[in-house]
């Protein structure tokens, strides 16, 4: 296995050398340490992983070598592995063409397996970055489904949003309670809302 290991700290580079010659005896790792370098060896010859930090001044951000790479190596795959939290840049990562996003405090095992399972054509995701994809789809497919309110069905779900009760609004628009409690119905039926606690934290 062919490995290009990129991060701006000897140290991490070296530990995570040590780490993947004792789970894999005969692989081959060549590192550089900021983002012109990585992109550079990434073009230049075939690796079996790329792993990399994203934040390597200075020059373009691993975010931006991501792209630039899976421009030109489509197949190659990207494991990420980075000093920020999943909740930073987990999904940016993923959206730019990385196969797996670990955080530099994970146990040895895990990151053998994050190599492993990357190097074999799959993604790696903890179940945190898990979580946050999924969050991420939710919100993605309710806002489509906000596209499909009606113009004064958007203007009660705006209200609502602000904390104001039926009555409230049934006053500020001058329509009669009965009325805005069925615009409130066909929010939560096509929104999926099952209490205004809902609509409010997602608005």
């Amino acid at each position: 296995m062919r490995v290009l290991l990129a991060d701006d700290h000897t140290i991490v580079r070296d530990g995570i050398r040590h780490v993947l010659m004792e789970s894999h005896p005969g692989i081959s790792i060549v590192d550089v340490s900021n983002s012109e370098e990585l992109i550079q060896q990434a073009k230049k010859e075939k690796w079996d992983v790329i792993v990399t930090d994203i934040s390597m001044p200075p020059g373009k951000s691993g975010l931006e070598a991501i792209q630039e790479i899976k421009k030109a190596k489509p197949d190659t795959p990207i494991l990420v592995l980075s000093m920020h939290a999943p909740a930073q840049y987990a999904l940016q990562a993923i959206k730019s063409g990385a196969s797996g996003y670990l955080t530099k405090g994970v146990a040895t095992l895990e990151l053998v397996k994050a190599l492993e399972t990357v190097a074999s054509g799959k993604k790696y995701l903890s179940p945190e970055v898990v979580y946050l994809m999924a969050d991420f789809i939710e919100h993605t497919q309710r806002s489509v489904l906000i596209s499909k309110l009606s113009d004064r069905e958007k203007e009660v779900f705006r209200m609502l949003a602000t904390g104001m009760t039926t009555t409230e609004i049934a006053k500020s628009l001058s329509l009669s309670h009965n009325t805005i409690s069925t615009f409130r119905g066909r929010i939560f039926e096509k929104m999926g809302f099952h209490s205004n606690v809902e609509l409010i934290k997602y608005a």
